[in-house]
């Protein structure tokens, strides 16, 4: 099955750092950032983690909950998690996912639904298309992917800024230009009239081409 922007994100219950969740229960009203790792105790993923572990507080300020996941045991984590402090000073309190029988990987079109057995006797190798990010919404409905090689660190300050963006249309109807960082100005989107555009934004907008109106960035 392949996954696409606009589906529900799988639900499944499984085992994790925090204990086992259900994993739609445990999003509840919140969005949610869903990355995945091939392996424990590989290095570029040691350094996304610890990173992410100290910009957590900006995710949770916007009401977004993170989970990691890796094709290894829980215990495994646990052991990793004193590695990824220890190299970066980021301490790991958000859950991770033990996918040791490979289930989340599969269901989330990470790994071929065929796949045999369980992460014992994979490598990161093996494993290299399990380096997905997803956000999902309120809704439990996918906003967005970004699939990264082994070899490049992902940027997670470009994945809080897309939140904010993908935020910012629920909340307001608007869409963010090309290289938009958070208080710059937005972009009406077109299935809004500008009659209801009057009405959303009152103090008026600059039109630059009929299905080009710049607007400051909402409150």
């Amino acid at each position: 099955m392949a996954l696409r922007i606009g589906d529900k994100a799988p639900d499944f219950e499984a085992e994790t750092t925090k204990g086992r969740i259900k994993f739609h229960e445990w999003l509840g009203d919140s969005y949610g950032i869903l990355f995945s790792h091939p392996k424990d105790f590989t290095p570029v993923c040691t350094t996304e983690l610890g990173y992410l572990a100290k910009l957590a507080p900006e995710f949770e300020k916007r009401n977004v909950k993170i989970i990691g996941l890796s094709v290894d045991p829980v215990e495994n984590h646990e052991r990793w998690r004193g590695d990824i402090k220890e190299v970066t000073g980021g301490d790991v309190q958000y859950p991770m996912i033990g996918d040791h029988d490979l289930n989340v990987a599969k269901l989330y079109d990470m790994l071929p639904a065929d796949t045999d057995g369980t992460s014992d006797g994979r490598t990161a190798a093996t494993n290299a298309t399990v380096r997905t990010v997803f956000i999902i919404g309120p809704d439990k409905l996918i906003k967005a992917m970004l699939i990264y090689p082994m070899s490049s660190g992902r940027n997670f300050d470009e994945v809080l800024r897309l939140v904010e963006s993908i935020q910012l249309t629920a909340n307001h109807k608007v869409a963010t230009p090309v290289n938009w960082k958070n208080g710059e100005d937005v972009i009406i989107v077109p299935a809004v009239s500008d009659d209801e555009a009057k009405t959303r934004f009152p103090n008026g907008w600059t039109t630059l081409k009929p299905y080009l109106r710049v607007v400051p960035q909402p409150k």
